[in-house]
Parts: C-alpha cells; sequence; structure tokens
C-alpha cells in the first residue's frame, strides 16, 4: 500500500498541469505564410516503412492493407507516398478485345504498348472503309467482268459442244433433235425432213420398232447430258468463288500489307490480321452489298459500325498515362471490379458481342496500383470472393454475376482472362483488419504487408515544430487564410485535448481540417486578414455550442432538482461520482450520485445495476474488485460478515466502465464507518485490489461537468475533484476552470490510493496498519475495521444461537 499523504495542500493539482499550453519560444515565425513548404508526413515513419516494403517486393501475396481510424488521412498518406514511388517505373500496356473468327463467342485478347490499341482500333475501321470502297470497285472492273464472262462462256460453249454432239450422233441415225420452250423433242426423219405422225404411221412395224429403240437410246443420251448440266453449272459457280475469293483477298492484301509492315514486331496482331483477313474474304458479299449505292446509303453515317466483328475493342487505353496507373475505386462492386459484358436488346432478345466487354478496375489498375476501402469491397456482393478470386489465379475472367447465379440465359461470352499483376492497397479500421485475419483464411496469403497509422505523436518541442509545418502545408493546400503563431497554438493544444493527452498530439487529419476550414471561415466573418487566436476559439465554441443541448438538458434537471446531486453538506455513503456521456463526436461530463448500504451479511455486495442487467461486464467487473479488496484489506483472517448494495441514482439506462469503483469504494466504506463525505467533492477513478486509484478516460469532460454544476449554483472554493494522479498528464481543462483554480475557488486533487481518497472526503486519516494487523483508532480504516468485526460477532453469535435451538 502506497503511503498516505496526510496534507490536503500537498494532493492539489498545480496551476500549470492543469492547461499544457503550447511553448510560443518554439513557434518561430510570425503566420504560416512564413513557414517553408514541407510534403513530409509527420509521425506516420512505422507506417510509411511498411508501405515502402509493400510497394517495392515483388512477390505472390504481398499486398496492404492500411489501418487506422476514420478520418485519420490513411488515403491521403497512400496517395502521397504513391505519387513519389510510380515515377520511375515504366508505362504500363493497352489492353484490348477483338474477335475470335474461329470461335465467336471466345473474344481474343491483344497486350499492346500504350497508345497502339487506339491506333490499331483506328487502322481496323479505316480498313473496314477502305474495303467497303475497294473491293465493289473490284468487282465492278472490266477485268473481273471478262473473267466471269470467259468462266461463263466456257460453261455455254460445253453445253453447246455436248448437244451439237447428241445432233451428230441423232442425225448419223435419222433422227431429228429439236429445241422446244419445254426442252428436246426427238423424231424420225426421211431424205432430211421429219415424218409426220401419219408418215411414222405407214412404216412397217419393225421399221417403227428400230426407229423406236434408236430414238430411246438418243434420249437417254440427252437425259444424261442435261443431268451433267447442274453439275457443270456448280463447277462454273466454284470457279466464280474462286475467282471471287481471288479478287477480294488480292484487294484485302494490298491494304493490309501496310498494317503488316506497320505491325510486323507484334506476333499477336499479326495472327489477328491473318485471322481478319480470313474474315474479310468471307465477307467479300457483304462489302461488295454494302458497297453498292443502296448500301451506301444505309452505311452513310457510320460504315464500320456494319461489321463489328472486324472492331477493336480498346479495353484499356494507357496512351495518356506516362507512369504505372493508380487506381483510386470509390464504388468497389464486382462489375467496377472485375469488369461486365452489356447486352442490347434486339426483337424482345438480349445480345452482345465482344465489342460490348468493359473494363474494370482491376483492368485499368493492371501493372499498378489500385486502392480499396476495405468495408466497402466486404459491403458489396460478391465483390470481396471476386478480388480474391484474381489475386490467386494472377487473371481477370470476366463472368457476368447473372451466368454465375443462373439468373438468367442470354447469349453470354467467355473471354479470354487477361493476366493480372497489380498491388491492391485496402484500407480499413484496425478492427476490421484482425476479423479478416482471424475470421478469412486466404485473407493472410493475400495481404501480408500491415501498414498500421498512428493515432498520435509526441508532444515534444521538435515534434510541435513539425506539427506547425503541417497546418501550414493544409492552410496552403485549401487556400486558406494564413494564421497567426498564437492560432496555431491554440490548433496545437486543442489536438492535445482531443486525444486525451497533454503529452501527445492527434494526428487526425479529418478533424484538423475541419477545425482549419471553420476558423478560416470565422476569419473572413471577423474581416481578419489572418486568422488569430480568438477565430480558432469560435470555431471551437460555435462547434460545441452545435451539439450542446442535450448536455444543457442534462444540467438543468440537476440545477432544477429533478436530478437530485448535492454540491455542498455532507452524506453518510453518499458519493458524487462522475461519468461521461458520449455523443458521436461529442462527450461531456454527468455528474452521478452513488450511495451505498451496508447491514450483517455472508460477504455479498450487490451491485444493483448488474441485478437489473443495467451494467455492463467492466462495472460488475469493478464491484467485485472492490469486494476482493475489502476482504483483503479488513477480513484476511475472518469471514466477511457483510452485505452491501450499490447504486446510480436516477440511473435508466446501461451503466458500462469501471471509472466509478473509487467513489463507489468510497461510498461503501462510509456506510461501515458512518463517517459523512463532503458533497461539495466529485470523485472519479477506477482501483484496483490493492486500493490504487488507476487512471481512467474523459477526464476533462468529468472535471468539466462537475464545475459546470458548482458554477451553476455558484462557487464557494470548498468544491472540488479528485482524478487518478495518472491522469494529470490527460488535462487540458477549459480556461475557465483553470481561471477559477487560480483564484481558489475550485480545486482539484489527484490520488494515488483510496486512503487518500477517504481523507479528502471525510477529513479523517485513513490510518496506516500496524503490525499487529490492526489500524489506529479514530481513524476511517479503524472504523470500518471495527464495523467488520461487530458484524463478525454478531453473525458467529446468531450462529451459537441457532445451533442450541436444534439441539
Amino acid at each position: 500500500m502506497l503511503g498516505e499523504v496526510m496534507n490536503k495542500t500537498e494532493l492539489e493539482v498545480s496551476i500549470d498541469e492543469l492547461y499544457h499550453a503550447c511553448e510560443s519560444s518554439v513557434l518561430n515565425f510570425e503566420t504560416t505564410s512564413d513557414i517553408s513548404e514541407s510534403t513530409d508526413v509527420i509521425g506516420q515513419q512505422r507506417a510509411i516503412e511498411a508501405l515502402d516494403f509493400g510497394f517495392e517486393i515483388q512477390h505472390d501475396g504481398y499486398n496492404l492493407f492500411v489501418s487506422g481510424s476514420t478520418g485519420l488521412g490513411k488515403l491521403t498518406i497512400v496517395k502521397h507516398l504513391l505519387e513519389t514511388k510510380v515515377i520511375d517505373h515504366k508505362q504500363p500496356s493497352d489492353w484490348c478485345y477483338v474477335n475470335n473468327f474461329k470461335r465467336q463467342h471466345s473474344p481474343l485478347i491483344l497486350k499492346l504498348p500504350a497508345g497502339l490499341g487506339n491506333q490499331l482500333r483506328n487502322d481496323m475501321n479505316q480498313l473496314v472503309e477502305d474495303l467497303l470502297v475497294a473491293i465493289p470497285a473490284a468487282f465492278e472492273s472490266d477485268e473481273y467482268h471478262a473473267r466471269v464472262k470467259d468462266i461463263k462462256d466456257e460453261l455455254t460453249a460445253l453445253e453447246e459442244a455436248a448437244f451439237v454432239e447428241l445432233d451428230e450422233i441423232a442425225d448419223k441415225q435419222n433422227i431429228a433433235m429439236m429445241r422446244t420452250p419445254g426442252g428436246y423433242t426427238l423424231g424420225p426423219k426421211r431424205n432430211g425432213k421429219v415424218l409426220t405422225p401419219e408418215e411414222f404411221e405407214k412404216l412397217s412395224v419393225k421399221e417403227q420398232d428400230e426407229i423406236k429403240h434408236i430414238i430411246d437410246d438418243i434420249e437417254e443420251r440427252v437425259s444424261a447430258t442435261i443431268r451433267k448440266i447442274p453439275v457443270w453449272a456448280r463447277e462454273t459457280r466454284n470457279k466464280i468463288k474462286l475467282l471471287n475469293r481471288e479478287i477480294t483477298q488480292l484487294t484485302v492484301d494490298q491494304f493490309l500489307a501496310d498494317l503488316r509492315t506497320r505491325y510486323h514486331e507484334y506476333q499477336n496482331v499479326m495472327d489477328y490480321l491473318n485471322q481478319a483477313e480470313d474474315g474479310f474474304i468471307e465477307d467479300a458479299e457483304e462489302f461488295r452489298r454494302y458497297g453498292s449505292p443502296e448500301g451506301q446509303m444505309a452505311q452513310k453515317n457510320d460504315a464500320s459500325a456494319l461489321f463489328t466483328r472486324f472492331q477493336v475493342n480498346v479495353l484499356v487505353d494507357n496512351s495518356e498515362t506516362r507512369t504505372v496507373p493508380v487506381i483510386y475505386e470509390d464504388n468497389p462492386t464486382y462489375n467496377n471490379l472485375i469488369g461486365r459484358i452489356e447486352h442490347m436488346a434486339q426483337f424482345g432478345t438480349l445480345l452482345t458481342d465482344f465489342t460490348l466487354i468493359k473494363a474494370g478496375s482491376l483492368h485499368k489498375a493492371n501493372g499498378g496500383f489500385i486502392v480499396l476501402d476495405a468495408r466497402r469491397v466486404l459491403s458489396s456482393p460478391f465483390a470481396w470472393e471476386g478480388l480474391k478470386r484474381v489475386l490467386r489465379a494472377h487473371e481477370i475472367r470476366i463472368e457476368s454475376l447473372e451466368k454465375m447465379l443462373s439468373f438468367a440465359s442470354t447469349i453470354s461470352l467467355e473471354p479470354e482472362p487477361i493476366p493480372l499483376d497489380v498491388k491492391v492497397v485496402l484500407t480499413g479500421d484496425r478492427w476490421l483488419y484482425y476479423l479478416l485475419k482471424k475470421y478469412d483464411p486466404e485473407f493472410n496469403q493475400l495481404f501480408k504487408v500491415a501498414a498500421d497509422l498512428s493515432e498520435d505523436i509526441q508532444r515534444t518541442p521538435e515534434n510541435t515544430v513539425l506539427f506547425a509545418g503541417l497546418i501550414a502545408r493544409l492552410q496552403r493546400e485549401s487556400d486558406f487564410k494564413p494564421f497567426a503563431k498564437d492560432a496555431v497554438a491554440l490548433i496545437i493544444e486543442d489536438c492535445a485535448r482531443r486525444i486525451e493527452d497533454a503529452e501527445k498530439l492527434s494526428l487526425h487529419m479529418s478533424n484538423l481540417l475541419d477545425l482549419l476550414r471553420e476558423a478560416d471561415y470565422w476569419a473572413g466573418e471577423h474581416n481578419h486578414e489572418v486568422v488569430i487566436r480568438d477565430d480558432v476559439q469560435v470555431a471551437l465554441d460555435t462547434r460545441i455550442r452545435r451539439l450542446d443541448q442535450l448536455r444543457e438538458r442534462v444540467h438543468e434537471q440537476v440545477l432544477r432538482g429533478t436530478y437530485l446531486l448535492e454540491t455542498e453538506g455532507s452524506k453518510v455513503a453518499q458519493v458524487n461520482g462522475l461519468s461521461v456521456m458520449q455523443l458521436g463526436d461529442y462527450a461531456f461530463g454527468r455528474p452521478s450520485r452513488i450511495t451505498a448500504t451496508a447491514r450483517l451479511g455472508t460477504g455479498k455486495v450487490i451491485d444493483i445495476e448488474r441485478e437489473v442487467e443495467l451494467g455492463g461486464s467492466i462495472h460488475s467487473k469493478g464491484v467485485l474488485i472492490l469486494s476482493s479488496y475489502l476482504a483483503n484489506r479488513y477480513a484476511r483472517d475472518q469471514p466477511l460478515s457483510l452485505s452491501a448494495s450499490l447504486v446510480f441514482e436516477q440511473s435508466y439506462g446501461m451503466v458500462e466502465g469501471d471509472s466509478a469503483s473509487v467513489a463507489e469504494l468510497c461510498a461503501l466504506l462510509s456506510a461501515l464507518s458512518e463517517l459523512p463525505i463532503d458533497q461539495s467533492i466529485a470523485v472519479t477513478g477506477s482501483v484496483n485490489q490493492l486500493g490504487q486509484v488507476q487512471a481512467i478516460g474523459g477526464v476533462n469532460e468529468k472535471i468539466e461537468g462537475f464545475f459546470d454544476i458548482c458554477n451553476a449554483r455558484g462557487l464557494t472554493g470548498q468544491q472540488a475533484v479528485i482524478i487518478p494522479q495518472s491522469n494529470i498528464k490527460n488535462l487540458m481543462l477549459r480556461r475557465d476552470i483553470v481561471d477559477a483554480v487560480s483564484k481558489h475557488n475550485f480545486k482539484i486533487y489527484s490520488v494515488q490510493t483510496v486512503d487518500q481518497v477517504m481523507m479528502l472526503l471525510t477529513g479523517i486519516s485513513a490510518g496506516e496498519i500496524n503490525a499487529k494487523g490492526l489500524f489506529p483508532g479514530k481513524t476511517v480504516n479503524a472504523l470500518v475495521q471495527n464495523r467488520l468485526n461487530e458484524m463478525n460477532r454478531i453473525r458467529q453469535k446468531f450462529s451459537k444461537s441457532s445451533g442450541k435451538d436444534k439441539t
């Protein structure tokens, strides 16, 4: 047990410790305009080292997770570092999808140097437009028509030769072949004249039979020749097709020759041009049709749009990119990350082709970096799983969600996957990082670099100068008015208060920028060319006023007597405790009356808040600790014959935290010793089993909450707040409280032990235990020990009496 300090004055917190002002001698400037510009990130050396490592290491799985609270400036720091890292990297490639002429539903990917994608697309569009003119022109040439005429003449000559031969055969056998509209007719003849039916009937039967036999034979020959005509016609058409192909190929080759020369270094483009050549030849009739006057009207606006399969879909164009891409995706849905395949409605059916493939952010970041908000990725359906899949496979496979989930049966594509080389940077809160670390096994394999941003820095003179430089940089970047030295000092002091530590400075960039904006606004309202300390103070005061209505209502209930709280006199087993109400970014102190009762029992201390399920686990732990303190301090060698109850009076909501455990213990000790507690003093602090007073949070708000009540009722000079000594470094109190303490109208005590607290509350020495385990008479601890001993004797008496009755 730490020794007791008997002199109250020695426990008072000095004026200098109530508010740790920024030393003006440290700030060697008049306004922020005098500070040389610097882009250094302050206070984040550990995180910067992690980011540098993650950006540079080129191995699988070394993606990054940048953790820190919201508003800390995670994205700003990442942007700043990436801007310096990407300067020396090579320019990324273009990515294009082109038609697969062999498998239409599986478009092919082309990787090209930056800027070549657009060039190839324009070249192919121009090629189509040129061929729409050149191919029809080639088929209108005299040479082509002459060659077609020769082929057709060959067919005509072949047909005529065949029938001439048949006619000669028939003529030798006195049979005439006569062409009619319905075909050929055969008839006998004599002396060069065809016999009439009457003349044929006059012939003998034998002659008639011979003639019929000859005619049947010739008819068979004619039929055989006629059956050959379609074959000859098909051969003629094939010759014309071969001629058309030859003409088309010559025309296409003539125009492709320039492209082949231009892209001869790129084998993938050469392979594509070879496939495209076959497509042009196959579609020659389409080119001829759209090259006609009627077709030209149909394709007047955009000829190449009629031949989409020859287009080039430039998925990612890096022609304007001079360094590796850095993509910040603000809406990381599955489609925005992975890409999508769009559809067109046509006659009630959804259709698509490779030109409707759209790039995702991962495509655009390929070869560089992509920065994502982890919470948004996780909250977007399928986005997290999609991101992990591409990182595992090192390729982007575009697949529609409808197809994956079998929600729609439409014509779709299976594009060739794109190889992926990207560094993913996730930003998010620490709790999110540790949740993923624990519950997602793949996270550990894919995000091996953690960059944890610091929430604060030490408030040393060197860091104070650096922080002033940060304020100057933010002022210039945001085009604010210059800030005077005293204004910068107040901003630095507020950053210390915000972090609840006078020895540190908050690195929360969002809050800092908000304060700069508001101070700049009020400087403008006050017609100041430079932002002064008063402008910053007005910004701070108006910010509180906007959120202060609930605090006013709570304090009003105290002042009107609805909420019972005494700030003068003394009461047994009644202590003024202090709590904090947190409403978003705003917190205020709320004094609370804590009471205790003590009676004969079995050593149980009842926490009424816990019994009715209004007490949190940490608060319940504090009550159990003070129970252990009582047993260890006063009843080591005997039972603790005590039943006690503790409660926050007029508390109708959850009570959580152990910062009232000292106040609860003091109320209980007062109930046992029957010593009255000074009601002009409020207490905050947690206690351990050895009676040591431990640090708590929100110490400034707690002191200010009790001071406001006392100030409204009138300061007497006796009112005070007791805080743990370990919380002195957290003090950054309002100026009016510092002034009140300096005028001896209000006091703040710091303590290390419960004994010191009881001495302050009762005005009686707590007493030190002697070698016999007893406390000196008329001390707090002696009275408590005597009361507990008395309870134990009474309990033993009842036990003996109960035993005799049973006998």
